[in-house]
C-alpha cells in the first residue's frame, strides 16, 4: 500500500494545505514560514517513511510526523496568543493535530509489532 491510501496522510495534507491558506495574510514572515514549515513536515515524512526499504526506516519517519505534529500544535497555540489566529479556526487545527498524533501512534505500534 503507497502513502496515498493512507487516511492519516490525507489528513496531514489536508491541514498542511488549510494552514498555508489560512495564514497566507499573516505578517510576520517568520511565525507565517515556521507554521507552514511544521504542517508541510507532517505529511512529508508520513510519505518519506512509508517509501523507505526497512521498517525500522518508516517508523524512524514516523515518528518525525509525529514530533512534528506537536511542533505544530504548539505553533498554533501560540498563534492565537500572539493574535495572529483566530481562535476558531486554530481550534479545529489543534484537534485535527491531536488526531492525527493519535493515528500515528496506532500505525508505529501496528509497524514495531510487524
Amino acid at each position: 500500500m503507497g502513502f496515498e491510501n493512507l487516511s492519516v496522510w490525507e489528513r496531514a495534507k489536508k491541514l498542511s494545505v488549510e494552514i498555508y491558506r489560512g495564514t497566507e495574510k499573516i505578517r510576520d514572515f517568520g511565525f507565517r514560514d515556521q507554521v507552514t514549515r511544521s504542517g508541510l513536515s507532517v505529511p512529508s515524512n508520513i510519505a518519506e517513511g512509508f517509501e523507505r526499504e526497512s521498517v525500522k526506516e518508516c517508523i524512524q519517519f514516523l515518528s518525525y510526523a509525529k514530533g512534528s505534529c506537536g511542533e505544530l500544535r504548539t505553533q498554533i497555540l501560540i498563534g492565537v496568543e500572539a493574535g495572529f489566529l483566530p481562535e476558531e479556526k486554530a481550534s479545529r487545527w489543534v484537534k485535527e493535530t491531536v488526531d492525527i498524533g493519535a493515528m500515528l501512534r496506532g500505525l508505529i505500534n501496528s509497524k514495531r509489532r510487524s
